[in-house]
């Protein structure tokens, strides 16, 4: 009789330990997870708050920019690039990015923090909305028109025909012509697409917003 209470004392023991076991390994449900820290943000894809650019490329007028300073919520800012290269911003007031590179633009707002204001700030500048960058292609192309150049991308003679659907049956790659204005005078550029294509070490013909290109026909 003695043993059989010993026995049924050591199985109940067993069931107590294993069920605490078991307790303990499973995982946390929604409702027991922990709550988030105080101030926390939610993950955010990229982007979401604007378009992280090359910091070598060239702020314009138009182009719409946020500007954050971190740990200071109060200097954020979203502002478009005036005609003049400005924007305002809390604290230093009119800073000029216009034509500089973002890594420049991002060095000015940061040294004028730094001169009267804060203690090593840490910048970051990106772009909510491109200025609108849009070139012309005329003459012997499948879709003459006019297109709009992607973000801050390079955009190159070749690349700017086929986005204007190629030659047409009598389009002639070897007789292209780009048209420029640079300050008050109206540059001509004539170029060769049909040796650009053949030769990959020759340089790319590189496209400026307001360029029209018109590819001339064959004699045939």
């Amino acid at each position: 009789m003695r043993m059989l209470k010993e026995i049924a004392a050591r199985v109940a023991l067993c069931v107590l330990t294993c069920g605490v076991s078991l307790n303990a390994a499973e995982p946390a449900t929604k409702d027991s997870a922990p709550a988030p820290k105080a101030g926390a943000q939610p993950a955010t894809a990229p982007g979401a708050a604007g378009f992280v650019p090359s910091r070598l490329y060239v702020l314009k007028p138009n182009d719409v920019v946020m500007v954050k300073v971190y740990q200071e919520e109060d200097l954020t800012i979203e502002a478009r690039v005036a005609r003049d290269g400005s924007i305002t911003l809390p604290l230093l007031g009119t800073v000029y990015i216009g034509s500089n590179t973002v890594e420049k633009a991002i060095s000015l707002i940061r040294d004028g923090l730094a001169k009267d204001y804060l203690v090593n700030p840490q910048v970051t500048l990106s772009i909510v909305e491109y200025a609108k960058r849009r070139f012309t292609v005329l003459g012997q192309v499948n879709r003459p028109g006019t297109y709009e150049m992607p973000g801050d991308d390079q955009l190159n003679l070749l690349q700017a025909i086929a986005m204007a659907g190629g030659y047409t049956r009598i389009g002639a790659p070897k007789k292209i012509t780009v048209q420029r204005v640079v300050g008050d005078e109206t540059k001509i550029f004539k170029r060769n697409a049909e040796s650009m294509a053949k030769d990959k070490g020759e340089k790319p013909f590189e496209i400026q917003p307001e360029d029209t290109i018109t590819v001339g026909e064959k004699w045939i």
